[in-house]
């Protein structure tokens, strides 16, 4: 079951959106952490980082921004510039969108055609939570 499906059904069971997001936080956090371990960027200077927007409640947004300035600054020293955007203002994440469906792809459906186009760029492919 993915984080999505997972989410989903908590909040259909009536739990609380705030757990959702601090779930989101938690995993995105991960994924900075191995971003920063294994220095893909630099982390000498402000780094832009801008996440897709899903949410609308503006203390969630802010939740969310100060959780990774936080440990992005106190695990790694990395100064981050966090962005919410739709799709629809920053195309990048329409890319992003992209390669994350390819990949969902090959793993739920064995169809790795749209896979085949993006493999090459992706650094690592592993459980989140093995």
């Amino acid at each position: 079951m993915n984080l999505e499906t997972w989410a989903s059904i908590l909040v259909e069971k009536g739990r609380q959106i705030i757990f959702l997001s601090l779930s989101l936080n938690y995993v995105t956090n991960i994924l900075l952490d191995r971003i920063f371990t294994r220095k893909l960027v630099p982390v000498d200077q402000e780094i832009v980082f801008i996440a897709s927007k899903r949410e609308t409640n503006a203390f969630l947004n802010e939740n969310f921004r100060n959780y990774l300035k936080g440990q992005a600054l106190n695990t790694h020293k990395v100064r981050l510039h966090i962005e919410i955007k739709t799709p629809s203002e920053e195309k990048a994440l329409q890319a992003v969108d992209f390669i994350s469906w390819a990949v969902f792809r090959k793993h739920e459906y064995q169809d790795g055609s749209y896979y085949d186009m993006v493999k090459k760029k992706i650094v690592e492919e592993n459980p989140l939570f093995p």
